[in-house]
């Protein structure tokens, strides 16, 4: 039996790359390859893939959000993060969207291939490393609105800004900012971003 695989990440070459490996499995054929997140779905409807191997940071909607999406609207297919960002929020966060594996871009081809097996098969699999990690670093300190105001801050705007994009009041704005600068120990609210984003909490 063939496990027909669509592959989704922004960058060319890495997705050429993975292509390649993947199709020299005798068991696995790359049937679809999409550099955008809204590009998933139309090439899943239409190409009905077993295991779709995504990547987090794409145009058009991330990994996680368009995992979410694949899973609604297809439920047959599994899911598999494919990521350079091995940060422990991203991993609870795919999982809780419906994926059932999480692996680093850097893991060897016959793991990789190993991994879409396993998820193929029911199991889930998810980068031991990264794994341990998110068990030491615990889930989000962030309310939903906490880290919505944060995601908005990342362009650097002034605080009117900020409560424009989140149709917040200046005043709201400023406390969801004081808070969340607080619970990740943050010297400023460029800080409190900083790592927000590295534990991947945004």
């Amino acid at each position: 039996m063939t496990i027909r695989l669509l592959l989704a990440d922004d960058q060319a070459l890495v997705r050429g790359a993975l292509a390649s490996l993947l199709d020299l499995e005798p068991d696995m054929q790359v049937v679809a390859e999409v550099g955008r997140g809204d590009e998933v779905i139309p090439a899943a409807k239409e190409h009905l893939p077993d295991v779709a191997l995504l990547d987090v940071e794409m145009p058009g909607g991330d990994g996680i959000a368009t995992t979410r999406e694949l899973r609604a609207a297809m439920p047959g297919v599994k899911v598999v993060i494919v990521t350079t960002f091995g940060r422990p929020g991203f991993l609870r966060r795919a999982l809780l969207a419906g994926a059932t594996g999480f692996v680093v871009k850097d893991t060897p081809a016959r793991q990789l291939a190993d991994a879409v097996r396993r998820v193929h098969s029911g199991l889930r699999v998810v980068d031991p490393t990264l794994a341990a990690d998110s068990l030491a670093v615990g889930d989000s300190p962030l309310t939903t609105r906490e880290a919505e105001v944060l995601r908005a801050a990342r362009e650097g705007g002034s605080v009117s800004d900020i409560a424009r994009v989140v149709f917040l009041s200046e005043g709201t704005v400023r406390n969801h900012l004081s808070s969340a600068i607080g619970k990740t120990d943050a010297r400023n609210r460029a800080d409190a971003v900083r790592v927000a984003e590295e534990n991947g909490w945004l």
